[in-house]
């Protein structure tokens, strides 16, 4: 498939049938987002996979409550990454710091967008979670307090019926500009 039909394709999937992911098709996601670029080569990240039924489920809970409702479709997924942040290099430690940028963040989202396209070449839905209860995930995952969460994100085969809805997005001419800033 050609990358930008692949852009166009890929979108945030909310339901999941309960057919399982097939390791080798997770593993290429997963290789995906390894070698995505970063800030001074930094890979400020490491990936948990979160598959075992029961394990997935307490981490799933944790997404949603009674008043924050919409990740409530996170336990239909067969499968969970978690995204860890992880310390970065010195050298983009000092950059954080002089240009007040926080460079695993981005990291991280580019990171996640290799999985996320590498998912819907491989069949998959998949949605990026940037809403979740950190501290009780950590415990279930043994993460250390000193690690951050970056982002979670379900994968799994979405139903054959799950509409490709339309991308709405601002027009090019609004968003490219060419030489200097214009409003």
């Amino acid at each position: 498939m050609e990358l930008l039909d692949l852009i166009k394709q890929r979108q945030s999937v909310r339901r999941y049938t309960s057919q399982p992911v097939e390791k080798d098709k997770l593993e290429r996601c997963l290789e995906a987002a390894r070698l995505a670029p970063s800030a001074s080569n930094s890979q400020p990240w490491s990936f948990i996979v979160v598959d075992q039924p029961a394990l997935k489920d307490k981490v799933a809970k944790l997404t949603y409550d009674n008043i924050i409702v919409f990740n409530k479709f996170v336990p239909q997924a067969p499968v969970l990454v978690v995204f860890v942040i992880e310390k970065p290099k010195k050298i983009t430690q000092i950059a954080r710091f002089i240009k007040k940028i926080d460079y695993p963040k981005i990291d991280i989202g580019i990171a996640a967008a290799h999985f996320c396209l590498q998912a819907a070449e491989e069949g998959l839905g998949t949605c990026m979670l940037g809403w979740f209860r950190e501290k009780p995930i950590k415990g279930l995952l043994n993460i250390p307090d000193d690690k951050k969460i970056g982002l979670i994100i379900p994968i799994g085969y979405f139903p054959e019926d799950y509409p490709l809805r339309e991308k709405i997005r601002k027009k090019f001419d609004e968003v490219v500009k060419y030489n200097a800033y214009s409003p």
